[in-house]
């Protein structure tokens, strides 16, 4: 793989450590501008939307820029933002940054997507996107502990300034390593991209990537009060949880990366089947530490091995849609990330207990697999725009 496509992993990085950071800060946060918790909470929410808002809307009015200049200029963007919030005191303010940022980074990822693919060959799309988004699960690792941490330490505003010192590097280096002419396929006009991205195909797996992001996100969310409310473990154990849910999604989209140009259908159906299963195990079995601990690692992975895989199908589904491919399929993956939540959500609060944000991802598993059964049988779809096996 090309080394810059590493250097745009670490931007991810960046990017996806300020995306899971708040979970960690919204009390100190809450505490130091005056406002509720609540209200501190909706910076989560402002970024999703402008994640899902923003990855068309910015793959759109990029499509006659050069890859380096969009990328240069949306992450310069995200950094401006951060520093901004790290020095405000004004809560609209840091509400406005919140989604600016995540209009850069939906942006970012958008375009860096389809400059990933356009690094290897037309065979590597799939370890392509998980070089690329292997920068997720490592924030998850590394980047949301490590905010957690540093607001004990010295304020919420030390995360933000860190999330600036990780951008920094990766603004260097893709002004060395992506090549900066406009690429030919930006000629393709916009409403030839549109009519690809109606394609059965393609719409298909951008359904299964949302319900399975969305089952993933919904336990992950609510995945500290599951080890303390329902396993029982102590509060210091749900870092390394949540570390382990990251390690095990590191660990998925690296493998998955290297089946899903050759063998996406088994690894899609056979992951599909073991991550329902897992999902209900993990729903039954979370009273007991040993069991979570373990399926805390094993879920990640396979979500994040079936997840990467589709998007990797649907970017071959959208050969036709070059320039938003990208675009569309991040947004319809954050549909899910902030979709599940929201679910989880709303059956605890009807009483259901930490438990039922599992259940609720195990349906959200079980409806994709059926939706992409009945694909298949009703369209013929077998997997959207493979390459050679």
């Amino acid at each position: 793989m090309p080394f810059g496509l590493y250097l745009l992993g670490l931007a991810v990085f960046a990017q996806g450590t300020s995306e899971f950071m708040l979970s960690g800060l919204v009390p100190d946060i809450a505490r130091d501008l005056g406002v509720s918790v609540p209200a501190a909470g909706s910076l989560t929410s402002a970024f999703a939307v402008g994640m899902i808002v923003g990855a068309p809307l910015m793959a759109v009015v990029s499509r006659r820029w050069s890859r380096r200049g969009s990328l240069l200029g949306f992450l310069g963007t995200f950094l401006v933002a951060h520093v901004v919030g790290a020095v405000t005191s004004d809560f609209g303010v840091l509400l406005v940054t919140r989604v600016v940022g995540a209009l850069a980074n939906a942006g970012f990822l958008a375009v860096a997507v389809v400059t990933a693919i356009g690094m290897v060959d037309a065979k590597e799309k799939g370890r392509a996107t998980s070089v690329l988004l292997s920068g997720v699960p490592v924030a998850c690792v590394a980047g949301v502990p490590g905010g957690a941490l540093l607001g004990q330490m010295w304020g919420w505003r030390s995360a933000f300034w860190a999330v600036v010192v990780l951008s920094v590097p990766a603004l260097f280096a893709i002004l060395r390593s992506v090549p900066g002419g406009v690429p030919d396929v930006a000629r393709v006009g916009v409403r030839q991209e549109v009519r690809a991205l109606r394609g059965p195909r393609l719409q298909l797996a951008l359904l299964l990537g949302a319900l399975v992001n969305g089952a993933t996100f919904c336990t992950f969310t609510y995945l500290a009060p599951v080890v303390t409310s329902v396993t029982g473990l102590g509060a210091a154990w749900v870092p390394v949880v949540l570390a382990l849910f990251g390690l095990g999604s590191f660990v998925g989209v690296s493998v998955g990366g290297r089946i899903a140009d050759g063998r996406p259908v088994p690894l899609l159906v056979v992951g599909g089947v073991a991550l329902l299963v897992g999902w209900g195990v993990f729903a039954l079995t979370a009273g007991n530490p040993v069991a979570a601990v373990l399926l805390a690692f094993v879920q990640g992975a396979l979500s994040f091995a079936v997840g990467s895989t589709l998007i990797t199908q649907a970017l071959y589904a959208a050969a036709d849609a070059p320039t938003l491919a990208g675009g569309f399929t991040t947004a319809a993956f954050n549909v899910g990330a902030a979709v599940g939540p929201w679910v989880g959500g709303v059956v605890i609060g009807a009483g259901f207990g930490y438990r039922s944000p599992l259940w609720v991802s195990a349906g959200l598993v079980g409806l994709a697999l059926a939706v992409g059964a009945t694909g298949r049988r009703s369209r013929g779809v077998a997997t959207p725009a493979l390459p050679p096996m």
